[in-house]
């Protein structure tokens, strides 16, 4: 049983100090996790990696954590406040700007090596939130993939499956938001 399984442990048996001992330990893994999306981030953007983590753990409960069932649900749900935020920072952008055309997001399969401005943002989150609606285990990859940066075979731990079926959901998942992303009207 990893540290962390057991730090969540002690927090589901009301140990007021276990929050604390939890942040001590996945702060440094959530901020390199956070500073990976951030170098995604285009240039001149405000939020810092620091920031980021801080404002993913407000989102998780802080001092008052959930009922963690695991590690791996606890980095789940870090990768989620982590998309929503910047998905959220890109929205208040983009409505500071109307009246600007949307562009299409250039995906080669979705490992960028380049920034995403707000609007290829918006248009990937918009096309994962349809995504996770028809195939919520794949949209979960997805998001471990792509906003924590996870390796298919860290994915696949956390989401208990092999990892031969992570690399064929990958797949699947890339060749269908890239679709959905490209398609016109969209």
């Amino acid at each position: 049983m990893s540290d962390v399984t057991q730090i969540l442990a002690a927090v589901r048996a009301g140990d007021d100090a276990a929050a604390d001992r939890l942040f001590e330990l996945v702060y440094a893994e959530l901020r390199q996790v956070a500073a990976q999306k951030m170098s995604r981030e285009s240039p001149g953007h405000t939020l810092q990696p620091t920031a980021l983590v801080h404002e993913a753990w407000l989102r998780l409960g802080a001092d008052a954590q959930p009922h963690w069932q695991n590690r791996a649900h606890f980095f789940a749900a870090a990768a989620e406040a982590m998309r929503r935020i910047l998905v959220d920072r890109a929205r208040r952008k983009q409505a500071q700007r109307r009246g600007e055309g949307a562009e299409h997001v250039e995906l080669d399969g979705l490992q960028l090596a380049g920034p995403l401005d707000d609007e290829q943002l918006l248009a990937l989150n918009d096309a994962l939130e349809r995504f996770a609606a028809l195939d919520a285990p794949k949209a979960k990859l997805v998001k471990l993939r792509y906003f924590v940066g996870l390796t298919t075979e860290q994915a696949a731990q956390v989401l208990d499956v092999s990892e031969p079926t992570a690399k064929r959901w990958w797949a699947y998942a890339k060749a269908w938001l890239y679709r959905e992303v490209h398609s016109p009207g969209r």
